[in-house]
């Protein structure tokens, strides 16, 4: 086997919907777009950045700036890893206190 053969295994977490997303290493990117057959140019045109030269890509893959979950769940999807961005309404965490039943006397206010 050689190096090329060798493929990087990404995260569990880093295929979870924002709210639960662990933000990739730069490894990892680089694996979702070798995944996605994108190079960096290709990317950055497939995400619609403004700079098409690849350094937004670049920059994140040396771990210079965080990927947007935006962009990571766009390519996750080019990657052939569905729409990891979707998720059950009613599995979310959420930090509004639970309404109280009692309350609901069909008043208006």
């Amino acid at each position: 086997m050689t190096v090329k053969d060798t493929y990087l295994a990404i995260r569990r977490e880093c295929f979870q919907p924002g709210i639960y997303w662990a933000v990739p290493t730069g490894a990892e990117i680089q694996e979702i777009l070798r995944q996605a057959g994108l190079t960096d140019r290709a990317a950055a045109a497939f995400l619609g950045l403004k700079d098409k030269s690849g350094r937004h890509i670049r920059r994140w893959t040396s771990q210079e700036n965080e990927i947007p979950y935006s962009a990571w769940a766009l390519l996750c999807h080019a990657a052939g890893h569905g729409l990891i961005w979707e998720v059950d309404a009613s599995e979310m965490r959420t930090t509004l206190p639970p309404v109280d039943s009692s309350d609901a006397g069909g008043e208006v206010n």
